[in-house]
């Protein structure tokens, strides 16, 4: 059945439905728009989830066990589940949600057409029929008129008391009078023919045809309604294998978990080595020399039925029950050493200046946050700063070239002005010109600025400054002092930047009391450098890449190769390093790996 035939007569009805229907389209596309949302709500609220319980670093024990790591395993799997949500989410967005837009709009821009156009018709119809009604009423006025005028003429002809003059003057106007009904006659008799054409070709050809297109457009959308449905269940459909893969990890995750072997895991995990303390043996009251049971008395009649236990061994199996003195002994010593010990300890002077380091630092670290960075990027350690100064230069060349081609092709331009005066005049180049080579001018000053600094920092090793690479931290006293064997434990300084220095004991300092001078504030920078000439060493490093060491203060390394480590890396990217006892000089960190002694504090492996 075809909406031409049928709704010939609906023009106004069919506009409201196919209105509505674009509607629909638009409304279903919110819905989807609204389910893929919800799908990303969901699928970032699982992510947050399974990230808020992963493992954290001070957890890592909990992987020795098969239930926590069934259970990370899960958390793994639910990330890529909630993956899956954001294919749907993404799919609907591509699939269904930008098809229906972009057909809503063609089919809108479709649905105004046709309409236009059928609107147009109906409009000529109804103005043919409006000429047709005029015609009428013409003609219908012009035969009134002539009636009138042949009645007076009969009247004024039947008068004997009329002259001839006026009843001639009344026929002459009956005539005329008929023959404008007459020529109304035939207008209006021509123009309801040509009407009548007008409107079965209305009827029958061109409205049938506009109804026959908005017809086809509309079964078309609800085709599209019928794809896109059904595209929103593939859609889910095409991920449930990948979920089920999912689940399927989980539920292998969860098979995974071995009871016998966490509970053996627990064994290994907390065994402490030691054995049951024995029986308690029987202590004699009713000897009067044998002193009152007590911890000491307990563990010295262990120690005398077997004595081949040492003192350690005996304290350690009884752990169970009796307290240990958890405070060391400390010996005494003379106020006088310690004393000595502030005014003279050589470790002392190293912190004090490590403090210095520090403050400056810190001052610097200020000026960064501050943003007063300098323009020479004196800031930066060697190779970075080496890098932006360079990075600095391209970008002057660049705008150097730029301003020379500019240059150039207004020189040409005032070339072909000067052949050709018509085109323009010369002269209104040349301001352009000389603000062009200014500029020039200008950045070429700027760049062999920039390059001036670059040539410094090639030239040279590294700034040792506050701001570029801080002192190396202090070890003498780890190598230069031997052990001792009283029971006294060391005492422990902390330096500002992280190192230590262990205190010698009493007959050492008193020894070196002598040897040790006051530094005045005119000896205090080459003691300094002195002191730095001398650094021990802290550790070993291997080469992982080799290193040429051009610059000054740098040594050549190769691959490979097994250095001393003097003084670590202090966030400059540089780490001081010794072939021998007469080459040493600076690496980048990054191509040695460090291992430092297992007695300095905090050492840490670099790579």
């Amino acid at each position: 059945m075809s909406w031409g035939t049928e709704l010939w007569d609906q023009f106004d009805n069919l506009e409201k439905h196919t209105q509505w229907g674009i509607d629909f389209v638009e409304k279903y596309t919110k819905f989807v728009k609204e389910r893929s949302e919800i799908e990303l709500n969901y699928a970032r609220q699982m992510r947050n989830l399974s990230k808020k319980y992963q493992p954290k670093k001070k957890d890592e024990d909990e992987n020795k066990y098969t239930w926590c790591r069934a259970f990370h395993s899960t958390l793994n799997e639910l990330n890529d589940y909630a993956g899956q949500h954001e294919v749907i989410a993404e799919n609907m967005m591509s699939q269904i949600i930008a098809e229906l837009t972009r057909y809503s709009q063609e089919i809108k821009t479709e649905r105004k057409t046709h309409f236009h156009d059928g609107r147009k018709a109906q409009q000529h119809i109804e103005a043919g029929w409006k000429q047709l009604e005029s015609c009428k009423r013409k003609f219908e006025r012009d035969c009134k008129e002539a009636d009138r005028a042949q009645q007076y003429f009969e009247k004024m002809d039947a008068d004997i008391n009329v002259t001839k003059a006026d009843v001639e003057k009344a026929r002459q106007q009956a005539q005329m009078r008929h023959q404008m009904a007459s020529d109304s006659k035939s207008e209006y008799s021509s123009y309801l023919q040509k009407f009548n054409q007008e409107q079965n070709e209305h009827y029958y050809t061109i409205i049938p045809n506009i109804f026959q297109k908005i017809q086809a457009m509309e079964e078309k959308r609800i085709e599209r309604m019928g794809e896109s449905l059904k595209t929103f269940a593939e859609v889910d459909r095409q991920i449930l294998p990948i979920i089920g893969k999912c689940l399927d990890g989980m539920t292998q995750a969860a098979e995974s978990i071995e009871s016998k072997t966490d509970s053996s895991q627990v064994i290994e995990s907390y065994k402490s080595g030691f054995e049951p303390p024995g029986d308690v043996e029987f202590e004699d009251y009713g000897q009067a020399m044998k002193r009152t049971v007590s911890e000491t008395s307990l563990t010295n009649s262990r120690s005398e039925n077997k004595p081949e236990r040492s003192s350690k061994s005996k304290t350690k199996t009884l752990w169970p029950f009796i307290k240990k003195n958890k405070t060391p002994k400390q010996c005494k010593e003379p106020l006088s050493h310690r004393f000595n010990d502030l005014m003279t300890s050589k470790p002392r002077m190293q912190c004090l200046r490590s403090l210095r380091r520090g403050l400056s630092l810190n001052a610097h670290v200020r000026n960064l946050i501050e943003g007063s960075n300098p323009e020479d990027f004196s800031h930066l350690p060697p190779e970075q700063r080496r890098k932006k100064l360079q990075a600095k230069i391209d970008d002057i060349n660049k705008d150097i070239q730029k301003e020379m081609d500019q240059r150039d092709a207004l020189t040409k331009m005032k070339e072909v002005y000067i052949k050709n005066p018509q085109m323009g005049d010369p002269n209104s180049v040349d301001p352009r010109l000389a603000e062009i080579a200014h500029n020039i001018e200008k950045l070429q000053v700027e760049a062999q600025k920039f390059e001036g600094w670059l040539a410094e920092v090639e030239g040279r090793m590294p700034v040792k400054s506050d701001t570029s690479r801080r002192t190396s931290t202090v070890y003498e006293t780890q190598n230069s002092t031997p052990p001792t064997n009283n029971n006294c434990a060391q005492d422990r300084e902390s330096s500002p930047d992280g190192s230590y220095t262990e205190e010698p004991s009493s007959e050492v300092q008193t020894s070196n009391e002598s040897k040790v001078q006051p530094e005045t504030a005119e000896s205090g920078d080459e003691f300094d450098d002195a002191e730095e000439d001398m650094l021990p060493t802290i550790g070993t490093c291997k080469a992982l890449y080799p290193f040429e060491g051009h610059n000054e203060g740098t040594i050549a390394i190769t691959e490979g190769e097994l250095l001393y480590v003097i003084e670590e890396d202090k966030g400059d990217g540089w780490t001081r390093v010794r072939r021998n006892e007469e080459e040493e000089g600076y690496v980048p960190t990054s191509y040695v790996e460090v291992f430092l002694d297992s007695n300095a504090k905090g050492a840490i492996t670099y790579i």
